[in-house]
């Protein structure tokens, strides 16, 4: 593969006019096909297998026109101060806006809060249910702006109107905090190239390749069903890794640069060794991503999937479009240790004349000195860090979880001041009786045990279709929707359908959007441990092909879990304990969002085997070199700790930047994976990761001979490089093959 690669460096140095107009021409095709397609809103939701889904297929069928998907809004009402509803001026207003509610093209029903019994005990708040026939995804823009004008002019006329459900979907804002990051990134960029030239190199390719991934997903989102956290979530690993992959290049072709190389030559050796590093790297990111697919939630996998093409453009752009514009920058681009004046050209220089090592290779010869100490510090304080985990409760966002800005928020808080918290989140129970022999009795049957369940408020008479084989009812439950009470009381009525079937042949089924959290809530924890035995599994075997040994691939696995437990139970101790909700943002705490584990899993492993494979690479090829196993370590160190370091401090900086964002899960995935990078980065590839290898010695490096014969030979070192087309000797060429 380096040989390859060697090749496709040199390559594209010398031909990067053609490089270069090929990626501009690709990112101009994508941003032509994102500007010329339809606006696509966010992908719609199934979770095939799952109870609340087949209840919601069944009621396509049996009550055909129902729209049991279709998108709801909760108008909800408030009289002014000292003031009722229930008559008056106040109650002509909600009157005249439920009429106006029923207009719109889209709308299916508009429930009259004074018919249907939905005004407080008080009299002081009310709601009207609006149904739609398509999905809040499918919802046109007419619609949504009919729906608010509506409840503006109830406004104006002095109530207070607040729009809940799904109809209307808060846009996420991520304001300025995402440019913070990423100048965050030049800073650190800037410091470690000491060159202006060298630094904007990455900004500028991962941008690049942000762009092009981005407007391709926008392209295709509304052919694909992609939505508005689809190419979010594209542009958060897709910047990240983009800018860390052209930093290896950048910096190795630095260093092949101080030893002398021409420049087309010390591209090609770049490409070769450091350029092989990347595809691994990628090919990791890729497999956990493109992985999300064995949890058979379509939103997640279009996530994933999406995700990975645009890691897959972040290594094809440092693999040909860095070699190319290093060529067009030529002198600019300094070799290691020369910086310019402005950069702290002045003190490099001094350092390096007086012969002082860096504080890579001071670093690692502490750890070497003392690597027990080292290694039960770092896994002390992880485990420390990882207790909050041990109190995880999993639950998926509701509008219960909104800033308090948002209408959607504040329709909730007056819901649940005036008909309780349950209100919230009703539940809606089918009675498929097409097999009983009564089916009115097997549904009054099924009411009568829901009703003897504990936290039900109220539970409304069965609605029967036209065949009259299957009921629907609805339970409001006494708790909140996102509470463990609600979900054992959905729990407690599926038991209950189990006994009511067995009398009577009827079947119960839950659903409802409270229902349906619960359900994929339920099958993400289901699939964790397949999806970590996958990733995990096949990522260790391509690590056993890199670095051609058992324990370091094994030592790379366990090192990553203690990081990802150790980043949940920060999760854990910020968004459902508290801690330093303020500080972030934080405006509701409550149950982790359900896909969180399983996604910091993917997402964090294919990261952290980045540092792995990008520092042991250095150690590897030192020690087959002939150093000594503690040598090859600090050697490992001298050469990459800088440029880990400074990849982990971008990656921080670039996830931090979304913590700024208003919708919860993308502040809850930014903090998740800047944590994580932190812990793993520094914690793990930087401390117990030379501690162990100290610790191992010549046994890190173990092979099975009968192993050794069957892998295949991908040459990460790039030991197919020496003597090639530079005309050195073995001996001073042995110095220049490192990754």
């Amino acid at each position: 593969m380096a040989s390859f690669l060697y090749t496709l460096g040199r390559l594209a140095f010398r031909r990067r006019h053609y490089v270069a107009l090929i990626w501009v021409a690709l990112l101009t095709l994508a941003g032509v096909g994102a500007a010329s397609a339809p606006t696509a809103g966010a992908s719609s939701f199934s979770v095939p297998g799952t109870e609340a889904q087949k209840a919601f297929d069944l009621l396509e069928q049996r009550f055909p026109g129902m729209s049991a998907d279709g998108a709801t809004a909760r108008v909800v009402f408030k009289a002014p101060a000292g003031a009722k509803l229930d008559a008056g001026a106040n109650k002509a207003t909600v009157e005249k806006t439920v009429k106006e509610l029923g207009d719109g093209s889209e709308v299916v029903s508009v429930a009259d809060p004074y018919k249907g019994k939905a005004v407080s005990k008080n009299g002081t708040i009310a709601y009207a249910s609006v149904k739609y026939k398509v999905s809040g995804m499918e919802l046109k823009d007419a619609s949504k702006d009919a729906l608010k004008a509506t409840a503006q002019q109830a406004r104006d006329a002095g109530l207070t109107v607040e729009v809940g459900g799904d109809a209307l979907s808060a846009t996420p804002e991520t304001g300025s905090s995402e440019v913070i990051g990423i100048a965050i990134a030049a800073v650190v960029l800037g410091i470690t190239f000491g060159s202006l030239v060298a630094a904007g190199l990455p900004l500028f390719t991962a941008l690049i390749g942000v762009g092009i991934g981005v407007s391709t997903i926008t392209a295709l989102a509304d052919a694909l069903d992609l939505g508005t956290t689809t190419s979010t979530l594209a542009m958060m690993i897709g910047l990240a890794v983009g800018i860390d992959y052209a930093l290896f290049i950048v910096s190795r072709y630095r260093a092949e640069l101080a030893e002398g190389r021409e420049r087309e030559e010390a591209v090609g050796r770049a490409v070769g060794t450091a350029g092989s590093a990347v595809v691994f790297a990628g090919l990791t990111v890729v497999i956990a991503l493109v992985g999300l697919a064995v949890v058979n939630i379509p939103m997640l996998t279009k996530m994933g999937v999406a995700a990975a093409g645009t890691v897959a453009i972040a290594v094809l752009i440092a693999l040909t479009l860095i070699p190319a514009l290093l060529g067009f920058a030529g002198r600019r681009v300094r070799p290691a240790g020369e910086k310019s004046r402005f950069l702290g050209g002045a003190r490099a220089a001094a350092a390096k004349q007086a012969g002082r090592p860096n504080m890579g290779t001071r670093w690692a010869s502490f750890v070497v000195r003392r690597p027990l100490a080292v290694l039960l510090l770092g896994v002390i304080g992880l485990g420390a860090a990882a207790v909050p985990a041990s109190s995880l409760e999993l639950g998926l966002p509701d509008d219960g979880s909104q800033p308090t800005s948002t209408t959607q928020r504040r329709a909730y808080d007056l819901l649940s001041e005036g008909f309780g918290a349950g209100f919230n989140g009703p539940l809606m129970v089918v009675v498929d009786a097409k097999d009983s022999r009564t089916p009115k009795a097997a549904v009054t049957k099924v009411s009568d045990e829901i009703k003897g369940l504990k936290d039900v408020v109220t539970v409304t008479p069965a609605a029967f279709n036209k065949a009259g084989d299957t009921a629907t009812i609805t339970v409001i439950p006494d708790s909140k929707p996102s509470s463990v009470t609600t979900e054992d009381l959905v729990h407690g009525i599926r038991d209950a359908g189990v006994r009511v079937k067995a009398d009577t042949d009827a079947t119960v089924l839950v659903t409802g959007s409270t229902a349906m959290n619960i359900d994929v809530s339920q099958k993400l924890n289901d699939a964790l441990v397949p999806y970590l035995i996958l990733v995990v599994g096949l990522a260790f075997l391509l690590l056993i092909v890199v670095f051609r040994s058992i324990l370091v691939p094994l030592k790379a696995a366990l090192g990553f879990l203690l990081s990802v437990m150790a980043a949940l139970g920060a999760v854990v101790a910020v968004f459902q304990w508290g801690w330093l909700s303020g500080l972030l943002g934080v405006e509701e705490t409550g149950p982790v969002m359900s896909m969180m584990p399983i996604f910091m899993v993917g997402v964090v492993f294919g990261l952290a085997m980045d540092y792995e494979v990008f520092l042991v690479t250095r150690m590897r090829e030192a020690y087959v070199h002939g150093e000594k196993p503690t040598q090859a370590v600090v050697t490992g160190f001298q050469h990459g700790a800088r440029v880990v370091t400074a990849a982990a401090v971008i990656m921080i900086a670039v996830f931090s930047g979304f913590i700024g964002s208003s919708e919860s899960m993308i502040k809850m995935i930014g903090f998740g994976l800047a944590i994580a990078v932190f812990f793993d980065a520094f914690i793990v590839r930087m401390a117990i990761v030379p501690a162990v290898l100290a610790l191992l010695g010549k046994r890190a490096w173990w092979l099975p001979k009968w192993l050794d014969r069957v892998l295949p030979n991908v040459d990460v070192e790039g030991e197919g490089l020496r003597g090639s087309a530079s005309g050195t000797g073995p001996d001073e060429d042995r110095q220049l093959v490192r990754v």
